[in-house]
């Protein structure tokens, strides 16, 4: 029987999602809790990967098991066994053939910017101390809807097998006088993909690339090409859908 779970992670101090080598992991976390209550080895397979310090509102994970689960029980005994910084908000019963990663139709992303200095938002959101032409910045993100190849924003030396995403939505949207964030929805990203993107926008909206100069970016799919990789803290995985 498959079983998903559905949790949200604040990724301060954990390097990302994926297990690794020489770092906590939430994925290793999560591993570790469902082991210990099973009692078995239970490997998870996520909805994707988040990089160091992301976060996620969203995440969803799969295992396997051969027995009935009481997911509530779980559910409450996982939450007490786990960290504060990750949360399970549910695990059910799916089909079979439902896969975390493959069967997710659209994951949607934003980005946290604030632009007047505060002890309160600099945990997560980044600091931008200059103005910004968001109209250009709006402006720019409208045109990954009409590109499906995104290499420009892929980070270098990855093993990716292909750059193809499908953007839906790419909109940056003010929520104070001084905060705002870029929410974006696709079927896929690339490894450091949304943070690249931001950094090109910004650029755009500094007045360093104009809009034509962004296009010319993304058509050229090279990576040297487009603005800085922004930090990881002020990033969001918000949601994903089935």
């Amino acid at each position: 029987m498959r079983y998903f779970i559905t949790l949200s992670y604040d990724g301060t101090a954990y390097h990302g999602w994926q297990v690794q080598p020489n770092g906590a992991s939430v994925q290793e976390e999560l591993q570790r809790g469902l082991s210990l209550l099973l009692r078995r080895d239970v490997p998870v397979t996520g909805a994707g990967r988040t990089d160091t310090g992301v976060h996620a509102r969203m995440m969803v994970a799969h295992f396997d098991a051969n027995e009935n689960i009481d997911t509530q029980q779980l559910t409450y005994k996982l939450n007490r066994l786990l960290h504060g910084d990750i949360a399970i908000q549910d695990i059910r019963n799916v089909p079979d053939d439902w896969h975390a990663r493959f069967s997710a139709t659209s994951r949607t992303y934003h980005y946290y910017i604030y632009m007047r200095k505060s002890p309160f938002e600099r945990h997560y959101a980044c600091y931008i101390p200059y103005p910004l032409d968001f109209a250009k910045m709006n402006e720019a993100a409208r045109l990954l809807l009409d590109y499906d190849d995104f290499g420009a924003f892929c980070k270098s030396h990855t093993d990716v097998k292909t750059t193809l995403c499908k953007v839906t939505a790419a909109e940056w949207h003010q929520t104070s006088a001084t905060t705002w964030y870029f929410e974006i929805t696709a079927n896929r990203f690339l490894r450091n993909m949304v943070r690249a993107v931001v950094g090109t926008l910004i650029e755009v909206g500094r007045g360093r690339l104009s809009v034509d100069d962004f296009r010319r970016v993304v058509e050229g799919k090279r990576r040297s090409d487009a603005g800085e990789s922004m930090p990881g803290n002020a990033l969001f995985l918000e949601r994903i859908e089935y």
